[in-house]
């Protein structure tokens, strides 16, 4: 059969769902040994059978999100405009895990944002917004809505983009898809039965259509995000707020850490940086540092 342009819809494990140019959907391997395709990947695929086919290659990507501990990654998504990243008041955001998401998108070079969910939860919210008011400082946007009354803000974000949700367990992703997307649980039956199993629907990455124009990616709640694919001596230009006192401190080889005349560490101490900032760089430069004495 003939090779045909697809993109990837679903990703889970070794089964990939993909959706032609025809927009027709092929329950889908990788050919031979290729190392795995991501949710949002544009590939060539060649059809088996009815429903069924095998990718032959991926195409070049513009950009690709994933966390990688040890020898290990985990592709998120590949080929977006923006990573949002979702929080909630209730129950509690973990700070750390929401920088080690900002950094990987900075790392990608993708546009991110932060999406307070939960809005209805008036008191806590106004608390989780006030916390995360530095950010906005920053520059990333963020927005607050309520997956049980109003996606407005997060809907016009998204609007013309393709967008891939990031975000630990239990802050409502799946509850913010399903209010974007009313037919997200019948697509979700869809991909169970293209790929002849259910169990593999709730940990994969899965891609829907708000619009023509606009579509959204649906990863796992995580608890923890790896970034061994970031290197030590870079970790500081992925904090932009560092970048205006990177080579102005005392040593060129300054890790920002103990060392004396260290102009990052002076503008924190002047409130020019959060310390939860200051606090996330110096825990993943830890891990870092851990790796390369292995």
């Amino acid at each position: 059969m003939n090779v045909l342009q697809g993109w990837v819809t679903g990703s889970f494990g070794h089964q990939l769902l993909v959706e032609t140019a025809q927009h027709t959907q092929l329950a889908c391997v990788m050919r031979g040994k290729q190392s795995g395709a991501a949710c949002g990947d544009r590939v060539d695929v060649r059809p088996t059978s009815p429903g069924q086919g095998v990718i032959e290659r991926i195409l070049p990507r513009d950009n690709l999100l994933y966390r990688s501990v040890a020898h290990r990654s985990k592709l998120i998504a590949a080929n977006v405009d923006q990573v949002v990243v979702v929080v909630a008041p209730l129950p509690s955001y973990h700070e750390t895990l929401l920088n080690r998401c900002l950094v990987a998108a900075e790392a990608a070079g993708i546009p991110a944002a932060i999406c307070i969910n939960k809005s209805d939860l008036t008191e806590a919210v106004t608390a989780t917004a006030r916390a995360l008011a530095g950010y906005a400082a920053l520059g990333y946007d963020v927005l607050q809505v309520s997956a049980r009354h109003d996606v407005r803000a997060l809907r016009e974000r998204l609007s013309g983009r393709v967008t891939v949700l990031v975000g630990q367990s239990g802050m409502g992703k799946s509850s913010l898809i399903n209010a974007l997307v009313p037919d997200a649980a019948s697509a979700t039956g869809d991909i169970s039965l293209a790929l002849d199993s259910g169990r593999h629907t709730t940990t994969g990455a899965r891609m829907y259509r708000i619009d023509e124009n606009s579509r959204i990616i649906d990863s796992p709640g995580m608890q923890t995000f790896g970034l061994h694919q970031v290197s030590a001596a870079g970790l500081d230009h992925l904090f932009p707020e560092f970048r205006p006192h990177i080579g102005h401190c005392r040593f060129d080889n300054c890790r920002h850490h103990l060392e004396p005349g260290c102009a990052v560490r002076e503008a924190a101490a002047r409130g020019e940086i959060l310390p939860a900032r200051l606090a996330a760089y110096l825990d993943i430069l830890g891990e870092l540092e851990a790796k390369r004495m292995r």
